[in-house]
């Protein structure tokens, strides 16, 4: 009995495995005539022609690390300002319906998320928003040029909106689950319950949390129909957080119908590898990290 439940857990830990690495084989193949005809030099030219089959990642991979930095920023913070509260101070009456009703938003297609985007917000910060922003820090170049409503703020706050579930859910439990004999030593020692929960639940937790935040990330990172609905789709690189752009996924998805040449669709295949390698990259560094903080501890 033994010996078959280790084969079941072995077979299928294997064949996760060996998924893995089909699915990379398989990316490497589809994007190899892309790879002999541009190159290294494709990760860093800026270049999107599919007329000329002129083709550059660097603008999908700029939309991408923004709009992922824009989202994790935002969620993260107030996930976990959501998960504290939750935990430690709200009652028992409000916690249960509020952690329900955040949790319901994990459950929201990405579609309807894209709608409420370019109907809702995309105006929203067209109009009052983005000129606020203008106003305060206008002098930076992240805040400059014409607002258009669609662009990397907009794609960045939908994509915290999706993952802020997940970081206020899992550190929501993360929290709870430390001891509580820490809270009543902390709270013995003349401490306040903000600095209980500052001082003593957060940095106890901070392992668990930050996971909670790399979880949130990798979902960011290969979000699709959502940020195409509010990117704006343009393959270019500006320093202004108001300018139209594309991510990686957003052009795999609005293109790859459209591609009509073999190397247009290895380019947008090449796109898809690049991503499935950040993603990879990113949860080995999370996971390394991960690691020193629990050695450092």
């Amino acid at each position: 009995m033994d010996r078959g439940f280790a084969a079941i857990v072995y077979g299928g830990s294997f064949l996760f495995a060996l998924l893995i690495v089909g699915l990379f084989v398989e990316l490497v193949l589809g994007s190899w005539p892309s790879i002999v005809a541009f190159g290294p030099s494709f990760i860093w030219k800026s270049s999107w022609d599919p007329i000329t089959s002129k083709f550059g990642a660097l603008p999908m991979i700029y939309g991408t690390v923004v709009t992922s930095f824009i989202g994790i920023a935002l969620a993260g913070f107030v996930g976990i300002m959501a998960a504290v509260f939750l935990a430690d101070f709200a009652p028992r009456w409000l916690a249960a319906p509020l952690s329900f009703l955040i949790e319901l938003l994990a459950a929201v297609p990405s579609v309807v998320y894209g709608l409420w985007g370019l109907f809702v917000l995309s105006p929203f910060v067209r109009t009052a928003i983005g000129p606020l922003l203008q106003k305060v820090l206008g002098w930076t170049p992240l805040f400059s040029g014409p607002i258009y409503g669609v662009g990397l703020l907009t794609a960045g706050i939908i994509l915290a909106l999706m993952i802020v579930p997940t970081v206020t859910a899992i550190s929501r439990d993360v929290i709870a689950a430390i001891p509580r004999d820490l809270r009543e030593a902390s709270m013995a020692l003349g401490s306040t319950k903000w600095e209980m929960a500052t001082r003593v639940v957060l940095p106890a937790a901070k392992v668990g949390i930050f996971g909670a935040c790399i979880l949130a990330l990798g979902r960011a990172l290969g979000e699709t129909i959502a940020v195409t609905m509010v990117i704006g789709n343009r393959p270019e690189i500006s320093a202004s957080l108001f300018a139209p752009s594309y991510t990686l996924a957003s052009v795999i998805a609005n293109e790859f119908t459209e591609a009509t040449t073999s190397i247009y669709i290895s380019a947008l295949i090449e796109l898809g590898l690049i991503l499935f390698v950040v993603s990879v990259i990113v949860n080995a560094l999370a996971r390394l990290m991960i690691w020193s903080v629990r050695g450092s501890t």
